[in-house]
């Protein structure tokens, strides 16, 4: 009987091969969800040579990604030509169009229901998002804007991440780990993974397990990452850092790619009154320049940004010289997508803690919950090591009283503190704040009130004699 049992396990075997379907991957039922799309939807002055391109949250089968089952049309439901291929991983779908796109209008990509995991299982419903062209090609080489790790930086926790950040949208089907390396001690490689993290502008490296202690690593992204285009770094973009002994404590830190250049972003105003002191560059998008209100804006002889005598940095608007406008439309994707990201953090260490006011304590590293809003009517404290990251989620408003400080102990660092706020944000008159705010609508500052971090809302940022800087990274 064994004997015949093992004949027609062989026989099912041989058939599979010879047909071309796959035994079945056992355990595995769950549908593949496409995780991340480049462009991404709703983007603006896409390059018209631009590739699109699909990550998915599992390695899919190669036969089912086809020019059938990953479609681009445009304008209308013209179908656009092109060819579609899967990386080595399975996980990056990549549509190339034969042609340049038509310029100044709106493609719209689909990977239908026919694409199907390494299991068999397939997409549950058919993942639709559309684009919009702009009127040039892209021809400018991407750049390595932002690191974290820093360069020559100590004490690096060593269950940490290494991020690099790049000036435009990458191509995710390069950005693997054959061009984005960590090695250490020495020439050694370190064994991880590589994903795409905000909109398509930051790529991160996940080590396979903890670095070792009080050892110096090597990052490395070489000229194999090139951006959407196809366009490639003009030369490896190396740096080092050296671990500590301590591990970092709380959840991984939210990634926010481009957005990270300004320390103030907002999408339909920016004004100030009184004598406001800027310390960072601040963006404005989709609004115009004429939206930016308060600050005596100086046009550069190029009109790609402005100046003002209130702000150490630039400020930009969407109706600049490109490649301004491209430029904050992936910020104000990345904003988004952090603020998504920080919001959908699961498993909370904290829930309503305080009932929703948190005067007077103390908060640790970690994942803290409220549904409603928050309040701080007098001063809190932010305590842990310069490694620990705190996410707060917070359904409703955000309002800090007058005169309330946040004080951070332990080595905090401003950089890894983020307030999810789904309502607005009031910090009260003369209050001190820290950390990087993700906000759903606005911002409002009160007269005299300080933040060490970032204002990013998804509406206005509003100031009146502040002083507003940067986090050191």
């Amino acid at each position: 009987m064994k004997k015949i049992l093992g004949a027609f396990l062989v026989a099912l075997l041989l058939v599979g091969f010879v047909t071309g379907c796959r035994p079945a991957v056992p355990g595995d039922t769950t549908a593949p969800t496409v995780s991340l799309v480049v462009p991404g939807s709703a983007v603006v002055g896409v390059a018209i040579n631009a590739i699109v391109a699909a990550t998915f949250d599992e390695p899919m089968d190669p036969a089912s990604i086809t020019s059938e089952t990953f479609t681009l049309t445009g304008p209308g439901t013209t179908a656009v030509a092109g060819t579609v291929t899967l990386s080595s991983d399975g996980l990056v779908a990549a549509f190339t169009p034969t042609s340049n796109l038509a310029a100044g209008t709106v493609h719209t990509g689909t990977i239908t229901t026919g694409a199907q995991d390494v299991a068999g299982n397939a997409v549950e419903a058919d993942f639709v998002w559309s684009f919009t062209t702009g009127t040039t090609a892209d021809s400018t080489r991407p750049e390595v804007i932002s690191i974290v790790p820093a360069n020559g930086a100590v004490g690096v926790a060593s269950n940490g991440f290494v991020t690099a950040t790049f000036s435009e949208l990458m191509n995710p089907a390069t950005i693997t780990t054959a061009t984005f390396k960590l090695t250490g001690p020495g020439a050694t490689a370190v064994a991880g993974a590589v994903t795409m993290a905000a909109a398509g502008t930051a790529a991160r490296f996940t080590p396979a397990s903890d670095l070792a202690a009080s050892t110096i690593y090597t990052a490395t992204v070489t000229t194999g990452a090139e951006d959407i285009a196809g366009n490639a770094l003009a030369s490896k973009f190396e740096w080092t850092f050296s671990t500590g002994i301590t591990p970092a404590v709380g959840p991984a830190p939210v990634v926010l790619g481009t957005a990270g250049t300004y320390v103030i972003l907002a999408k339909s105003t920016v004004t100030t009154t009184g004598t406001t002191a800027i310390v960072g560059n601040v963006g404005l998008s989709p609004a115009a320049a004429s939206f930016i209100v308060g600050f005596g804006l100086i046009a550069d002889a190029t009109n790609v940004f402005s100046t003002s005598s209130l702000v150490t940095g630039r400020l930009y608007a969407a109706d600049y010289t490109p490649p301004t406008p491209i430029n904050l439309t992936t910020a104000v994707s990345d904003m988004e997508t952090a603020y998504t990201d920080a919001a959908g953090r699961t498993t909370p260490d904290h829930t309503e803690l305080g009932a929703g006011d948190v005067s007077g304590l103390t908060l640790f590293p970690g994942l803290y919950k409220w549904g409603t809003g928050l309040l701080a009517a007098t001063a809190f404290t932010i305590s842990g090591g310069p490694n620990d990251i705190w996410i707060f989620q917070i359904a409703g408003d955000l309002t800090v009283e007058n005169g309330v400080i946040v004080t951070l102990s332990g080595g905090a660092q401003p950089k890894n503190i983020f307030w999810q706020v789904g309502g607005q944000v009031t910090l009260g008159t003369t209050s001190d704040f820290k950390g990087i705010i993700l906000c759903q609508t606005q911002i409002a500052m009160n007269t005299g009130a300080v933040l060490l971090g970032r204002a990013l809302a998804q509406t206005a940022v509003t100031l009146d004699a502040n002083a507003v800087t940067q986090p050191a990274e």
